[in-house]
């Protein structure tokens, strides 16, 4: 599963020359890619990233619909969402460590060979809801060796000084892919033809996928052969330096209370999608007398308010001291989420109003639960772009180079357990007292965090020419 970006940024190349203003930089980076792009074994690795991000997202969407259709239940989509997340904090160490010793090329193709037979018997599947999680916990497990692998062939196909723009240009298409295949082309394939018709459609993708990268070149493999007990001894360094990284990534966190708010407000957001993610299907039953694939008129808006927001930050974030947006972010999206939860009930309030005006203004055709809900739903994107974008802007902003891994580190997993926590509760949660309760719940403590960040974090001031995270010193 693939979830909002967490923040980060390409890797500095060491020897590269400083651009002297952000306009050059811009025009670099655009040559950059347009260069990279002509790269033929780069273009068709990416195509492949491009495929199965994408392909991926949609799944997400399609297995919600489908296990809430069969189970009628939020504990089942909590679980389904679960089985695509905690593979990889189980496998990813030991997925790297194969990397390393097997031809990527290989790995590449044979992953995504066997992810599109996986959504091949998930077709055969039907209501076998035991037989979707085995695929679907089968297909997390496999992609944990896709990722590493493809982000190990990048430095194989582009030279050193192209090596920004690359990366540039795979992780736009990351955070892209959750826009185009959650919120847009998954949803409107599920109203269209069906989930099942998404699952056939998935597979020719990640087949796709594999035709491209049997087009790359093979890579050098590292000497000697895969032993079980060599791996361990990989796996146990590797989970020694993490470990040791994450905590000197903590103490520069903990020195920092800047660092420490925008990690909380890039959790927060997480958070929120995991929530809804888990109680969307239901929520476009019980609230909306919709069928759970219906759920895209919240999630469709909802994405095309975070484009909205997006363009506007271009504006307001020079108008604006960057923390002050956050906290009107989350502000307004604690409101938006308490009336979403309530829609209905808002929906006949003003629908009374009106037949109390109509002689003066009809506006009937305006006042419908589903028009107040796409409103609402865009209105809630919009909020959401100003609580994340700005949060990671001003993150990567505050770090130096030389913590600025180890904090992104502690940053992905302070979201995976941010992501974790509302996918476990949420659903039987809802189970028990209504999924609008939840998402109403959720509103709340979302408001308070605005809240709280206003009264506690004290004035906020404009950029600085040195920040905190530059001078070394925390901030106030």
């Amino acid at each position: 599963m693939t979830a909002l970006p967490t923040g980060g940024e390409a890797p500095h190349v060491a020897g590269a020359p400083e651009l002297e203003t952000v306009e050059e930089a811009e025009q670099a980076a655009s040559a950059s890619a347009a260069a990279v792009l002509r790269n033929r074994p780069f273009l068709l690795l990416w195509l492949s990233q491009a495929a199965t991000q994408i392909g991926g997202n949609m799944v997400v969407y399609g297995l919600t619909v489908i296990v809430f259709s069969i189970t009628n239940s939020n504990s089942a989509v909590s679980l389904l969402l679960l089985s695509f997340l905690v593979p990889g904090v189980l496998f990813s160490a030991l997925a790297g460590v194969y990397v390393d010793r097997l031809d990527r090329r290989h790995i590449l193709i044979a992953t995504n060979l066997l992810r599109a037979g996986a959504f091949g018997l998930m077709l055969l599947a039907g209501q076998n809801v035991i037989a979707i999680y085995v695929l679907n916990v089968f297909v997390a497990t496999v992609s944990t060796f896709f990722a590493p692998a493809e982000a190990a062939m990048i430095p194989m196909l582009v030279p050193r000084n192209q090596l920004i723009a690359a990366n540039g240009l795979f992780t736009l298409t990351l955070n892209g892919a959750f826009a185009l295949g959650f919120a847009l082309i998954g949803p409107l394939v599920v109203t269209l033809a069906g989930p099942e018709s998404l699952l056939g459609l998935v597979a020719v993708l990640y087949l796709v996928a594999a035709g491209f990268c049997i087009t790359l070149p093979a890579t050098p493999v590292a000497r000697g052969q895969v032993k079980a007990a060599a791996a361990v001894g990989d796996i146990e360094r590797a989970f020694g330096s993490v470990i040791a990284q994450l905590r000197e990534g903590l103490a520069y966190i903990r020195a920092h209370r800047n660092v420490t708010w925008s990690l909380v407000y890039l959790a927060i957001g997480a958070g929120l999608i995991g929530v809804l993610g888990v109680l969307g299907p239901a929520f476009a039953t019980t609230a909306l007398g919709l069928d759970p694939k219906d759920f895209i008129v919240v999630v469709l808006p909802l994405g095309i308010g975070i484009v909205a927001g997006v363009l506007l930050l271009g504006r307001f974030d020079r108008l604006f001291v960057r923390r002050r947006l956050i906290e009107g972010g989350l502000l307004s999206l604690g409101v938006l989420l308490g009336i979403l939860a309530f829609a209905g009930q808002i929906t006949r309030f003003l629908q009374g109003v009106e037949a109390r005006t109509s002689a003066v203004v009809d506006l009937s055709s305006l006042i419908s639960m589903l028009s107040v809900v796409i409103v609402i739903a865009f209105l809630a994107g919009i909020a959401y772009a100003f609580v994340l974008i700005p949060a990671q802007t001003q993150l990567q902003e505050e770090l130096p180079e030389d913590v600025r891994g180890r904090v992104f580190g502690v940053l992905n997993t302070l979201v995976s357990v941010a992501s974790f926590v509302p996918i476990i509760i949420a659903g039987p949660i809802a189970d028990l007292i209504g999924t609008q309760v939840v998402i109403f719940a959720v509103g709340v403590m979302v408001f308070v965090s605005g809240v709280v960040s206003v009264a506690t974090r004290g004035p906020a001031v404009a950029a600085r020419a040195a920040s905190p995270a530059e001078s070394g010193t925390p901030e106030p």
